[in-house]
């Protein structure tokens, strides 16, 4: 991902050192009250000085950044961590929450390669990677902005949130006209969503990050986590697969059937238990056949007479 950002450069020390300044000028004002002397001077300028002072001070947690804007030109993003004290106080500090976040949308009816309607829907990991972006290539600002004006850091995230959710849903249209719901639809080994997990995957993460890069947003990684067909279809396309299953079935018990019948007919032939002619041995099969592939349990017929009657 081509990056726009870059450190912050600008003069920053302890925030514990501009402490240390604010409580030398309280006393100042402290001295100038009691003493009396220049009161008119010395406490109107400490007391710009600290609102100045106040301005500085930037508090940094683990995974946060702040954007150094300068009269509108950006300065640069700081990232250290800890309690600093900018000694310009004219820059205004646009933070930002680099922590990882969840995204589990909605699933949503699209039409796969071949036509079909399907429910699809994904769980995703996304996270923030260029503050310049996100914060300055996608209006994240004026979304994130409240009734009374103000930006805070719960609605910038909260803009992020929706941006990525209308970028992971066409992500997931993209991705569903692409491939088949299952084999059925489609060539024999071609790769379908059903069974193509890890690559769909991999894909729709790939998917996902070229459309959130233009807002400094990575996918960390994305998964499939509804896929079904539509409720409309959903029916005629189960009665399809038990028919499908019906046949799998029934071919590997007639193989099996065919085995045994086989092997039976070698036995009694080996064994020289009995001798039967063509006929004799066409109808041994047919019934071998019928009780070995019938859905039912055979009723046995016993023979009281001979063979040959």
């Amino acid at each position: 991902m081509e990056t726009k950002e870059f450190e912050f450069k600008g003069v920053r020390v302890s925030g514990f050192i501009g402490l240390l300044v604010l409580f030398a000028l309280i006393g100042a004002i402290v001295w100038a009250g009691i003493d009396g002397s220049n009161a008119e001077c010395v406490i109107p300028i400490c007391a710009v000085a600290i609102i100045l002072l106040l301005c500085g001070f930037v508090q940094l947690e683990p995974n946060e950044a702040r954007a150094m804007v300068f009269f509108g030109k950006y300065s640069g993003t700081l990232r250290k961590n800890g309690f600093w004290w900018v000694i310009n106080p004219f820059y205004s500090k646009k933070k930002v929450s680099l922590r990882a976040r969840n995204l589990n949308a909605d699933a949503i009816k699209v039409n796969d390669k071949s036509g079909n309607p399907i429910m699809i829907g994904l769980v995703m990991v996304w996270k923030i990677k260029d503050v310049y972006k996100a914060l300055f290539e996608i209006d994240s600002q004026t979304m994130s902005k409240s009734g009374n004006g103000t930006v805070s850091l719960s609605s910038t995230m909260k803009a992020f949130e929706n941006f990525v959710s209308v970028q992971s849903d066409a992500a997931l249209r993209q991705l569903a006209g692409r491939y088949n719901y299952d084999e059925n639809s489609g060539q024999v080994g071609e790769l379908t969503l059903r069974s193509g997990a890890d690559e769909i995957n991999d894909e729709l993460t790939d998917t996902l990050n070229e459309r959130l890069a233009i807002a400094g947003i990575e996918a960390v990684e994305a998964r499939i986590n509804y896929l079904a067909y539509a409720p409309e279809i959903a029916a005629v396309m189960l009665r399809r697969q038990q028919a499908d299953a019906i046949i799998a079935a029934r071919e590997k018990i007639v193989d099996g059937a065919v085995s045994m019948v086989k092997m039976a007919l070698e036995r009694l032939k080996d064994d020289g238990v009995v001798e039967m002619d063509e006929e004799r041995k066409a109808a041994m099969v047919s019934n071998l056949l019928v009780v070995l592939c019938g859905d039912e349990p055979a009723q046995p017929v016993v023979n009281t007479g001979t063979l040959y009657n």
